[in-house]
């Protein structure tokens, strides 16, 4: 899925397990600031690829495994003409729950996992990323793609990669938290900063830089990731544009492919191509 000649991307999806495997090469700006709800595991496979998150700035060479949490806020840069290529893995938080629990002494249904690190200069992870990617990629048989995702996990649970994030909350961190609730509560209705003060009984000011600190984006802003996140799901599921653009917020089928082609480089039609077969009705 070319998008220019010096920028593109690929994107498929595995029916049976739900991962979607993205391999992509830019130059110069890749991303805006945004974040999925999905751990995303990857390997740059040559360039620089070069991005924020955790208030940090990282530069992921060739060979090295660069991993970001559900809602992790990042973004993407190349730092030369050369640019950089990259591969990735998109896995839901249920599916890697349920494969790091056998691996583990207690299991991990309990606690909320994160990433102990951004980066990881670590050959057999590398390789059983790529592994697995390549498993998913070529569509191999079952057993295989089982076992190289087996693999992965086993390389991912063997290794202190992970922390739990398990910590005493604070009182403003609770605020963040009913305060991104009550925004999902009413996405559809495209709620003024004001509406939502009142309702969560705060200053408006307040909330607005609360929420930014906690969450990495102004309320409207999160807001429309956590549209495209949904968008993304509903898509891959075979449900037409127009319709998820109604659910979700959207003042039409056009708002929403402004805002997830400039997101995702792809269309929502190229997209739930690229996951179902659909006819393309872009």
């Amino acid at each position: 899925m070319k998008q220019t000649t010096q920028n593109w991307l690929d994107l498929r999806h595995d029916k049976p397990s739900g991962i979607e495997s993205l391999r992509a090469h830019f130059t110069g700006h890749a991303y805006d600031p945004h974040w999925h709800d999905s751990y995303l595991i990857g390997v740059t496979e040559q360039g620089v690829q070069q991005f924020h998150s955790r208030r940090q700035q990282h530069q992921s060479r060739p060979g090295t495994v660069f991993m970001l949490e559900p809602e992790e806020l990042h973004d993407g840069d190349a730092i030369n003409a050369q640019g950089f290529t990259y591969r990735m893995l998109y896995l839901s938080p249920q599916q890697v729950k349920q494969r790091l629990a056998p691996l583990t002494e207690s299991g991990v249904q309990q606690h909320e996992l994160g990433f102990a690190a951004t980066l990881r200069d670590d050959k057999q992870l590398a390789y059983a990323v790529w592994h697995a990617f390549e498993a998913l990629w070529h569509d191999h048989p079952e057993m295989i793609k089982d076992a190289a995702l087996d693999r992965l996990f086993l390389q991912l649970g063997q290794h202190p990669l992970w922390r739990n994030r398990n910590d005493m909350i604070d009182k403003d961190v609770l605020l963040a938290q009913r305060a991104r609730d009550w925004l999902i509560a009413h996405h559809t209705e495209n709620p003024g900063l004001q509406t939502m003060a009142q309702a969560l009984n705060i200053d408006r000011f307040r909330l607005s830089r609360l929420f930014q600190t906690h969450w990495g984006l102004p309320p409207h802003a999160w807001l429309v990731q956590w549209r495209l996140c949904q968008a993304r799901r509903q898509l891959a599921a075979g449900c037409a544009p127009v319709n998820v653009a109604a659910e979700l917020g959207f003042a039409d089928q056009s708002h929403l492919g402004r805002w997830f082609k400039r997101a995702c480089h792809l269309t929502p039609a190229r997209y739930q191509l690229a996951c179902t077969n659909l006819p393309d009705s872009d």
